[in-house]
């Protein structure tokens, strides 16, 4: 866990620093800076949307009873992909821009259940043997 968040903090601000500087040497430092900015707003506009997208999906199966785990599960990585796209820097843009993308989240979504699904039936064993 500790490396986990030293990766977090430490290398991937430095990675995305030197992302910068390259990127400001071939394109100009104010295009960079234009670039990121660019990317950020068009984060927020498309998390935005894509929150709203959900809530209403939300909304909509609870009026019916039915319960919206899916979409829950859709709104807190919404929530996660505009947490990293405040983070200055493309990498972070890119990345908070894929999760944002239905098709990545969906991914995401299989491989969220997967790791539950290994981490449930390890705790069901774990109880079975006490």
């Amino acid at each position: 866990m500790l490396l986990r968040l030293f990766l977090c903090f430490t290398i991937i601000p430095v990675i995305e620093l030197y992302l910068l500087i390259q990127i400001g040497t071939v394109i100009g430092g104010l295009n960079t800076v234009l670039l990121v900015i660019a990317t950020g707003f068009a984060g927020a506009w498309l998390a935005r949307m894509e929150g709203m997208n959900t809530m209403l999906k939300v909304r909509s199966n609870m009026q019916q009873g039915i319960m919206p785990a899916e979409e829950l599960i859709d709104a807190l990585i919404i929530f996660a992909a505009g947490i990293v796209l405040i983070t200055p820097g493309l990498i972070t843009d890119l990345f908070g821009l894929l999760l944002l993308w239905p098709v990545s989240r969906k991914t995401l979504k299989q491989i969220l259940r997967k790791k539950f699904d290994e981490m449930t039936s390890r705790s069901e064993i774990n109880i079975t043997h006490l």
